[in-house]
């Protein structure tokens, strides 16, 4: 498996994590999304935007943390997450979420939502929301809505998901 350097996303990166997520996804959708959220104060935070970097120096993967609430209490939500796809299932997305989810714990964030794959997610630690009684605003599989707990210590909100204006729920 290909050893993957991890690294906070820097201006010159934009066009490039564009192409990724245009790569991704049958549309330009989730390209779009995080342009929108990079421009939304209320959603961005400097340092949790990630990307994995390929051994001859260009972007492989993107994977974003962004402000979310839960009954008014912040959190974050992990979303999107994309991998060129000359380099899927080689480890390049596991590592810019690591590093994502790593740089949110630095930062003193306590709680990640992700709506996901459930065979994909729980690798980080990830677990159905529900346990805290955190639901989605929209109907979702149960498994489907993840949370994970980054300060334990803190107590965990429950209650609706309110994600940022551009998520358009």
């Amino acid at each position: 498996m290909t050893q993957w350097t991890t690294r906070a996303e820097a201006p010159a990166d934009r066009a490039a994590i564009h192409q990724i997520n245009a790569a991704a996804f049958a549309t330009e959708a989730e390209a779009d999304l995080v342009d929108a959220l990079r421009a939304d104060p209320d959603a961005w935070i400097d340092g949790l935007s990630w990307v994995a970097v390929a051994p001859d120096g260009t972007l492989a993967a993107h994977a974003l943390l962004t402000r979310c609430h839960v009954e008014g209490r912040p959190a974050l939500a992990l979303a999107p997450c994309a991998t060129l796809p000359v380099h899927q299932r080689q480890g390049a997305a596991s590592a810019a979420i690591r590093a994502a989810l790593d740089a949110a714990a630095r930062m003193g964030e306590s709680l990640v939502l992700v709506l996901g794959h459930s065979d994909y997610y729980p690798r980080f630690g990830f677990l159905p929301a529900s346990r805290w009684g955190i639901r989605a605003p929209f109907e979702v599989p149960d498994e489907a809505m993840m949370a994970l707990v980054l300060d334990s210590d803190l107590p965990v909100p429950s209650g609706v998901i309110r994600y940022a204006a551009p998520f358009g729920v």
